[in-house]
């Protein structure tokens, strides 16, 4: 018979040990990188969604670059506390009547629906008008687009320029 010392002095079931611990190693290693591929996914998403807001802002910001001054201005339409409470919205704002060609540059707030965006999800934009007179005394306007997930609400993407009388 062994004594209980000798029993203590044996490898057996060390083996059994050292693969436990090896496992528990290997997957926390891999529950790491399944974690950064989530967080990659995610940032992938975001970015994707701040892409497109600034490509539709962009494009509505063109829509005011190529008409003349006397035609930059949005129809007098009710709008929301959401377009009210922008900072962009205080100031003198540019209604009317709007005699620009293209209709979607005379509306104050419109959405694209999913189904219209480049990657299939709806998006909000706001466009402010204000006027202003600097101190060289020429008159202009400032254009500010705003673009906003619709669903939490959240500002994607925000650009702003001046229209003086000399364009067009």
């Amino acid at each position: 018979m062994t004594g209980p010392i000798q029993r203590l002095r044996t490898e057996e079931g060390f083996g059994l040990v050292e693969l436990m611990i090896s496992l528990v190693v290997l997957n926390v290693g891999i529950l790491a990188i399944v974690a950064a591929f989530n967080g990659g996914a995610l940032a992938l998403l975001r970015a994707t969604e701040t892409s497109t807001a600034s490509v539709l802002g962009d494009k509505q910001m063109e829509l005011y670059r190529a008409i003349t001054y006397a035609a930059v201005s949005l129809n007098t339409t009710a709008v929301d506390g959401t377009y009210t409470g922008d900072i962009a919205y205080p100031g003198t704002r540019v209604t009317g009547v709007c005699t620009s060609p293209v209709a979607e540059s005379c509306i104050p707030t419109r959405t694209v629906t999913a189904a219209q965006s480049p990657d299939g999800r709806p998006y909000r934009i706001d466009t402010y008008i204000i006027t202003e007179t600097p101190a060289n005394g020429r008159p202009l306007k400032r254009v500010t687009v705003v673009v906003r997930r619709p669903s939490p609400l959240k500002t994607l993407f925000r650009v702003t320029s001046n229209v003086d009388q000399s364009t067009g």
